[in-house]
């Protein structure tokens, strides 16, 4: 029997929680052909919606574009791959080739079939001929036109998912952002998402010295509701035969942070560790087992990261944990765990989270790894 919970890949349909109206929301604004920009903190499903959203367009006539902007090294690596996006919505590989020549015939691009690592053919695009970043800015308008020639090719509509898209301004600077927003106002045929896991970087990005201010709407995703994940929680341990004793869903969420890929994980591998062992009924006992099994297994990982921070960050961080993110500048709190002054804990602040460790929720700060969180308290001083 397959475990009901996934995590670390994008959530399939049937292990799908929530997000009905945002689902319906983002849906109907890429029918539209809207430029929406979608902010959520890592761990909370956004990649998962945006396949949910694309798979509605296709079931509409759209053809669909997927694009993770951080996968890519440099600019003109991110051009090959959009390019390489975008031929892969058009099924017919020589009809795909013919009009991709006709649209950037002058770059002369280089196409070639290739295996992916599954096997299957895929189609490659590179463009040799560029090799200065005078070249690249010539090339990209010519990539972001891509999309709209598509839709008036095909004569359908075109859907593109930009996924971590905060990562786009490392490639070279604000031009991408001009070059990229230039294209896309005038392809009414065209719906874009542009998401990002980084909120304070897409905030600026859509600030008013910005080129994407007020470029399109903008949706945030929240946590989901704690009572409807716990009640998923224990439905899909019912429905694999295995009864969960009462709270048990409210203590595997409770304990995940309400986090989407915390919360899977945290019952994927009870599940799994109840399935090893015959369990007909499972509860706190073995979640608290599962919990110490997972803590073994990442200490090497969790002191690395542990080590990699300074004195004062541990020690805000530690603080943090224990004061569940709240009142961390108060002179109450920076006594007791011997922090220092306030601007040394907001400075610790920052670096954890421009190093992606702690994050904002609302008014408090959280770690955004909850095995983490649960590493800190149990393996600090």
């Amino acid at each position: 029997m397959e475990n009901p919970f996934v995590y670390g890949e994008v959530v399939p349909q049937s292990a799908f929680v929530d997000r009905h109206d945002e689902l319906k929301r983002l849906a109907a604004d890429l029918l539209a052909g809207q430029k929406v920009f979608l902010i959520s903190p890592r761990r909370y499903g956004k990649s998962s919606l945006i396949r949910r959203a694309l798979a509605n367009a296709e079931r509409a006539g759209c053809l669909t574009v997927e694009v993770t902007v951080s996968s890519y090294s440099s600019y003109l690596a991110f051009l090959e791959g959009y390019a390489k996006a975008v031929l892969a919505a058009e099924t017919r590989v020589s009809r795909a080739l013919s009009w991709l020549r006709d649209a950037i015939g002058a770059t002369r691009p280089e196409v070639r079939l290739e295996t992916e690592p599954g096997g299957a053919s895929a189609v490659a695009v590179a463009f040799p001929a560029v090799r200065s970043a005078r070249d690249v800015s010539r090339l990209a308008p010519e990539i972001f036109a891509l999309p709209a020639r598509l839709a008036e090719a095909r004569g359908r509509r075109v859907v593109v998912a930009l996924d971590e898209f905060q990562a786009i301004g490392g490639f070279n600077g604000g031009s991408v952002e001009e070059a990229l927003r230039a294209a896309v106002q005038n392809q009414r045929q065209v719906g874009y998402v542009f998401a990002g896991s980084e909120p304070s970087l897409m905030e600026a990005m859509l600030g008013p010295k910005r080129p994407f201010y007020k470029a399109g709407p903008v949706m945030r995703l929240e946590k989901i509701p704690a009572d409807l994940f716990a009640s998923f929680i224990e439905q899909r341990f019912l429905k694999t035969g295995m009864k969960p004793e009462p709270g048990m869903g409210h203590a595997v969420v409770d304990l995940a942070g309400q986090l989407p890929y915390d919360v899977q994980r945290l019952a994927h591998e009870v599940w799994d560790d109840g399935r090893a062992e015959g369990r007909r009924r499972v509860g706190l006992d073995q979640l608290h087992q599962t919990l110490h099994r997972l803590l073994a297994e990442h200490a090497v990982f969790f002191e690395a990261a542990w080590q990699r921070l300074t004195l004062g960050q541990r020690g805000v961080l530690r603080a943090l944990v224990l004061e569940e993110g709240r009142s961390l500048l108060s002179a109450d709190v920076r006594s007791r765990y011997r922090l220092g002054g306030a601007s040394s804990v907001q400075a610790a602040l920052g670096a954890l989270q421009k190093h992606d460790v702690v994050t904002r929720d609302q008014d408090r700060y959280v770690v955004v790894d909850s095995l983490m969180r649960e590493w800190i308290a149990r393996r600090t001083f």
